[in-house]
């Protein structure tokens, strides 16, 4: 599985509007240039999010994106599916129709090994990261993140925030 370089995005640009002070918003021009990107194409990922209420956004020169609700009330989930969509990550084309050895018309009586399998796989996957909320990320952060780095990191946003 293959997931766009925008949950990437998304993911990170969440654990540092988490950071943000009530009533305050960050901009995309702030946002891609904390983390290296263009800002056209980080856009795209925050307006997913925005579609998905995960954030909110206003306009003017103080303008820009916070969180919509707790950090604790997002998931992982939430965000890759905002950007991802919510469609499973295997389709089953059912090729084994194609098996020249089988009886015409015959009918099975459940989906395909493979589908299973990978249906399973999905969902364990999704499980997963419907667990790990957005404020874990940030604990981990805070506590696998040199100090000064830290500190200075919440520095830059905070001087940028409107």
């Amino acid at each position: 599985m293959i997931l766009k370089s925008q949950v990437e995005w998304a993911l990170h640009c969440c654990a540092i509007l988490a950071g943000l002070p009530d009533g305050s918003y960050l901009s995309t021009k702030a946002l891609a240039e904390l983390h290296g990107l263009p800002k056209e194409y980080l856009s795209k990922a925050l307006q997913s999010l925005s579609q998905a209420s995960l954030v909110e956004t206003t306009l003017g020169p103080s303008g820009g994106y916070r969180l919509a609700r707790p950090s604790s009330e997002i998931s992982f989930l939430d965000i890759v599916e905002a950007v991802e969509g919510k469609a499973r990550s295997f389709t089953c084309t059912n090729i084994r129709e194609n098996n020249p050895c089988r009886p015409a018309g015959y009918c099975d009586s459940k989906p395909c090994a493979v589908a299973r399998v990978m249906w399973e796989a999905d969902e364990a996957w999704r499980n997963t990261l419907r667990r790990v909320r957005l404020s874990d990320l940030v604990d981990t952060l805070s506590e696998e993140v040199p100090p000064d780095i830290w500190r200075s990191t919440f520095e830059w946003v905070l001087k940028r925030a409107g």
